[in-house]
């Protein structure tokens, strides 16, 4: 798969590996996803839209000229969460 997925494709991971899907019920994340996405937090759910789209565009032969922007705007959040250092209290 392309790079450009890879970073929407880890936040998804993190998510549900820490949604209560999988914490508290003992689920599988593959599970999770397919039998009980309405139980998951609305970031895992919008996260697994935004990696659909990110595939969907990579196979989009007009993003393929523009680039995939979906990939490219979490790759960003990504960059900027380890840009900045958590606040201490």
């Amino acid at each position: 798969m392309s790079s450009s997925c890879d970073a929407l494709l880890k936040a998804l991971k993190e998510c549900l590996l820490n949604s209560d899907c999988v914490q508290k019920q003992g689920h599988l994340p593959s599970e999770c996803i397919k039998q009980h996405i309405n139980e998951l937090p609305e970031q895992c759910q919008l996260l697994r839209k935004s990696t659909f789209e990110c595939k969907r565009n990579m196979l989009d032969m007009r993003t393929r000229f523009r680039g995939n922007t979906v990939g490219m705007d979490a790759e960003k959040l990504r960059q900027q969460k380890v840009a900045t250092p958590p606040a201490e209290s």
